[in-house]
């Protein structure tokens, strides 16, 4: 790398992804990550790891019919219409063919989950690892990365600038720890580095209905990818959109899961109540979490919920926190979680009712795997924001356009970094696409690179 890579990506989530395409594709690559602890501390490693592939092998080995059109439809429905249609077709279309290039080539343990089916997917189509855990991915890729002789990894560093001229990118700054500054020739880079969801100000200007939720991101999402895109005279959209979570155990700060819910768990408030259709949404469910009395509420389960939720980590990172108090009966549950009693007996068995059969939703709600039985288990929720879902505007190559919609010639967005597919606000949000469009752009743009450099790689 003498005379400078031939693509700098900055970020080690789906960036990893794409330094490992770029370099398969015959690029040699640099890989900029602002933490040393982006194993653990990034957006991808907090993630459970989902993967959605519409049109995969494993689905067709699961009988499971699905195609590119059918995922559009439902980014379509669960947005309202709102999502980016062409972004929505790109990335529906790369899913399978990136699913099975990071089982085939970057060796990922990539399986078809069966056991439940996440809101808004109208068959099972994501794809997770063994734990279900993002650690597990970023881990693994990273030692891909770090094996790989055309791909170099420096971290902690933190690419701060893109410097450009009539040709498009030349070089990036790269700042360490210490404040010394370089400059990098090249004449591609991806930004990976997420959104703004660490960035209060940003927060608070975009996205105020959450701005006062937990942040469960990677603190090093501080819009550096808004401020170097924009400076570029970049294209931006959809910044009030956000994956937000309304699981995330209130002692522990760990991933309760919305697992819980898909398989016949309740949300209750602090009034020991129900207050809507909780398989709408884990995302847009955190906004109406945040708005509830004390911003808190109560997942109840049962014993069968807590076996069926044991393949994620998150989950039993959870339990084995002590956040879960349990009771044989609704007095005994109302009794260890401060609910009242009477109240929280009253929607009990409302929702045993309805799981039933015996009586409609009031709120809507049609998924109710079986009522809840036997003895039950509760944990204390607080609402959090994840990660920002606006960002630059990208074509189908990941390439960052400017409001024309010309392309910025170098410079390529994914992730958090880049404006994705779910619509405004939090309600658009589908579970996988925060890693789709992470993975996904990122391996887009390593083949357009490689396409424009005239590799000849794989």
């Amino acid at each position: 790398m003498s005379d400078g890579p031939d693509l700098v990506v900055a970020g080690a989530g789906g960036g990893l992804a794409g330094a490992l395409r770029a370099a398969e594709l015959g690029l040699s690559v640099l890989v900029v990550e602002a933490s040393e602890h982006f194993r653990r501390g990034n957006n991808t490693s907090m993630s459970t790891a989902m993967f959605p592939g519409a049109g995969s092998r494993w689905q067709t080995e699961a009988g499971v019919e699905d195609s590119p059109e059918q995922f559009v439809a439902d980014i379509m429905a669960k947005t309202k219409g709102e999502a980016d249609p062409r972004l929505a077709r790109t990335l529906a279309e790369v899913s399978a063919p990136l699913v099975e290039w990071l089982a085939d080539s970057a060796g990922l343990p990539l399986a078809l989950v069966t056991d439940f089916n996440y809101p808004g997917h109208a068959v099972t189509r994501c794809h997770s690892i063994p734990g279900r855990h993002g650690s597990g991915v970023v881990d693994h890729l990273a030692r891909r990365v770090t094996e790989h002789e055309n791909i170099e990894l420096l971290a902690p560093a933190r690419l701060v600038e893109v410097l450009s001229d009539e040709d498009g990118v030349r070089a990036v700054v790269v700042r360490y720890p210490d404040g010394v500054e370089e400059q990098i020739p090249t004449r591609a880079v991806l930004l990976a580095t997420n959104g703004f969801g660490a960035d209060k100000d940003l927060v608070a200007r975009y996205l105020p209905e959450i701005a006062g939720a937990l942040y469960q991101g990677s603190d090093q999402s501080l819009g550096d990818a808004l401020r170097i895109g924009e400076e570029l005279g970049a294209a931006t959209g959809f910044l009030d959109a956000y994956q937000g979570h309304g699981a995330v155990a209130a002692n522990a700060g760990t991933l309760v899961g919305w697992a819980t819910i898909i398989h016949g768990a309740i949300l209750v408030d602090l009034g020991g109540r129900r207050f809507g259709d909780e398989t709408r949404g884990y995302s847009e469910y955190a906004a109406e979490l945040a708005a509830r009395p004390g911003s808190t509420g109560w997942i109840v389960l049962d014993e069968t919920i807590f076996e069926q939720c044991q393949p994620f980590q998150d989950f039993r990172d959870t339990v084995e926190s002590g956040a879960l108090v349990w009771a044989d009966d609704a007095a005994g549950l109302a009794a260890v979680t401060g609910l009242p009693a009477d109240a929280l007996a009253d929607e009990l068995a409302a929702a045993a009712a309805i799981a039933r059969g015996e009586r409609a939703d009031e709120f809507g709600r049609k998924n109710w795997e079986r009522p809840l039985s036997g003895r039950y288990a509760a944990v204390r929720v607080v609402p959090a924001l994840f990660h920002t879902q606006g960002g630059l505007m990208v074509d189908e190559n990941a390439a960052v356009v400017d409001a024309s919609g010309n392309r910025i010639p170098g410079l390529y967005a994914a992730g958090g970094a880049a404006a994705s597919i779910s619509g405004h606000g939090a309600a658009g949000y589908l579970p996988g696409n925060g890693l789709l469009p992470a993975f996904g752009l990122a391996y887009l743009a390593a083949g357009d690179v490689a396409r424009r450099s005239g590799s000849r790689g794989n």
